[in-house]
């Protein structure tokens, strides 16, 4: 049996992960970041008193800052709509809990993720879940192979359904605790979490249409996304959405519905599972957002780590800070950051 350290958010998902570990046999360890957000640490202790495990708790409070919550600030002045979950797996996450797996002479890093891991081709390849509406491998597509080479997922197969009947049948102290957010440290709208995080005021500027013609004026870049229609406080005779954001003029360029839509993508920060680089032209599906359904692209590499996106029929609202992430058929493939889209 292997010495496996999971990663627990205080959550029924870890939780049960960490019980069915613990049940197969193995020696178990649980241990939880403290962001400086939640209860995660208090709740995972409570887990890890009843299972009988000893709990570690990692101070990630200024790693989290540094990379989720200042990336993500700056995503948005930068006119980018982020996703900080994969901000946090690539760079918190999985990597913070690495020196802990390798000072306790783990032999596996388990988390409660809901999707796959298979081996091919002497390559890590992640598989969605068994239960599609809960499937997190679009969050997961940016860990290099030294990391996967580690890592479980025991509820790859396993449905929410299943997971909360068997945390309810072994009286876990998380069985009725509702599921987390989909953003950690913010509460409501996230224009409120900028407005108190700022270090200095938003500058407001001009809202154009396509022509360049000035129709209304912004409160600040921050506060609009790619394809938002409320909110603009305009009143044209038509729907308007945001189209772009020109962050060199300081614009945000609105359009009809119809101008949403768009038939490639730049994309950056790109990273393969069954290969390190794609050095050809690639066919997958691709998800642009993580509740986006697959959609039929080919891919062109432009670099080591860019790439261009060809899509089979135009895409609405591929917005630059989103992941574009590849699959074929349940097979992760890799993915990247949107920076463009024409």
């Amino acid at each position: 049996m292997a010495k496996i350290l999971v990663a627990l958010s205080g959550g029924v998902d870890s939780s049960v992960a960490a019980a069915i570990l613990l049940k197969q046999g193995h020696s178990v360890l649980g241990a939880t970041m403290q962001t400086g957000y939640g209860d995660a640490c208090e709740a995972a202790g409570e887990v890890c008193r009843y299972l009988g495990i000893e709990h570690f708790v990692l101070d990630a409070r200024e790693l989290f800052k540094k990379k989720v919550i200042d990336e993500f600030i700056t995503a948005y002045l930068h006119g980018q709509t982020p996703n900080p979950c994969v901000n946090c797996n690539k760079f918190v996450k999985f990597p913070a809990f690495w020196p802990l797996l390798n000072e306790l002479k783990c032999d596996y890093f388990a988390t409660g993720h809901y999707l796959q891991k298979i081996t091919e081709n002497g390559r890590y390849i992640l598989v969605k879940a068994r239960d599609n509406t809960k499937d997190q491998s679009y969050f997961l597509y940016c860990l290099g192979q030294d990391i996967l080479e580690k890592c479980l997922f025991p509820l790859g197969d396993m449905t929410k359904s299943e997971v909360r009947r068997l945390a309810a049948e072994w009286n876990l102290p998380t069985a009725s605790r509702s599921d987390s957010q989909d953003i950690c440290f913010i509460e409501g709208d996230y224009r409120d979490f900028l407005a108190t995080n700022l270090t200095t005021p938003l500058q407001g500027g001009e809202i154009c249409n396509q022509q360049g013609k000035v129709i209304g004026h912004h409160r600040g870049l921050a506060y609009y996304t790619v394809g938002q229609r409320k909110g603009l406080g305009m009143a044209l005779g038509y729907p308007a959405f945001v189209q772009k954001l020109d962050t060199q003029a300081n614009r945000v360029i609105v359009g009809c519905a119809e101008d949403l839509f768009s038939i490639e993508a730049q994309l950056s920060d790109c990273n393969y599972l069954p290969f390190d680089e794609l050095t050809e032209p690639l066919r997958v599906e691709v998800k642009i957002r993580y509740r986006f359904a697959p959609v039929g692209c080919v891919v062109y590499p432009t670099g080591k780590k860019s790439a261009r996106l060809v899509f089979d029929k135009k895409q609405r609202a591929v917005t630059p800070g989103q992941s574009a992430v590849f699959y074929w058929g349940d097979k992760l493939i890799g993915g990247g950051i949107i920076v463009d889209a024409s």
